[in-house]
């Protein structure tokens, strides 16, 4: 369904009032079909669920998002058009630092505040912020290189099979070909380089907190978290078996911790 200028995969199930909300944010160069597994089991569970093309990515339309802050607006603006006053807010990489700010800026709109391969700072490296729109490819590929610590999901992810690196290298290139005017990938790592808010933000925070990591995540390492969990007034850690790409690779805990965090 479209909601203002945003796209949103409900999981087959109308919107109903008397229900909890949770809103999915993805990451950089990916959309919504990454969160498939458990956005469609909390859809089919109780729960009115979004799970969002970022603005200017994929099936969204209007400007991609330069900043954290910029996309948190985005969030807010997304919940004020569909009319709903609170909701859990779940968020991986970049969307983490989206969903942290937006938890921040409004903590009366957010009733659970999930962060899935989160760290702060979320340092990019020079060559892979220039490769990103010198050689966006390359970049891909590198990407993909760091994000992953096995070939293969679980059967509960994507089916029995399934090649990670190309699945994911190919929603990669898909989301960065949805927009020609601007380069969403370079702009989605400029945004989680330069967000030098994630400190503060975390201390404003007045919901629980919880916590998914990788143990094998190298792009965001679990000890690249710690200086939000000392931050985090209630928080909760859930280390997975997974690389940075957590939903794939780990798609049952990513959903159980969500399972037990949310229905608490």
């Amino acid at each position: 369904m479209k909601i203002g200028n945003i796209y949103a995969y409900t999981g087959g199930k109308d919107f109903s009032p008397t229900q909890p909300t949770v809103v999915f944010i993805h990451g950089v160069l990916n959309d919504h079909s990454v969160w498939i597994l458990q956005s469609r089991y909390l859809a089919h569970h109780g729960w009115n669920v979004l799970a969002i093309d970022l603005p200017g990515h994929c099936k969204s339309s209007g400007e991609p998002p330069a900043s954290v802050e910029d996309a948190s607006a985005a969030i807010l603006s997304l919940l004020d058009a569909a009319g709903i006053q609170k909701a859990a807010l779940v968020g991986h990489s970049f969307g983490s630092l989206i969903a942290l700010e937006t938890a921040a800026q409004a903590p009366e709109r957010v009733s659970q505040l999930v962060l899935v391969g989160t760290a702060f700072p979320m340092r990019v490296s020079p060559a892979l912020l220039e490769s990103s729109v010198s050689a966006p490819n390359k970049a891909i590929d590198m990407v993909n290189t760091f994000s992953h610590s096995t070939l293969s999901p679980p059967p509960s992810a994507l089916g029995p099979g399934t090649w990670l690196y190309g699945g994911s290298r190919a929603l990669m290139r898909r989301v960065l070909a949805s927009n020609p005017q601007v380069n969403v990938f370079y702009t989605g790592f400029k945004a989680c380089d330069s967000y030098a808010g994630g400190e503060a933000a975390m201390e404003k925070v007045q919901c629980p907190t919880l916590f998914v990591l990788g143990n094998a995540d190298q792009m965001t390492p679990p000890k690249a978290a710690q200086s939000l969990v000392s931050k985090a007034q209630n928080a909760q850690v859930v280390k997975l078996p997974a690389g940075h790409s957590l939903m794939t690779e780990a798609p049952d805990g990513v959903l159980q911790a969500l399972k037990d965090f949310l229905t608490a």
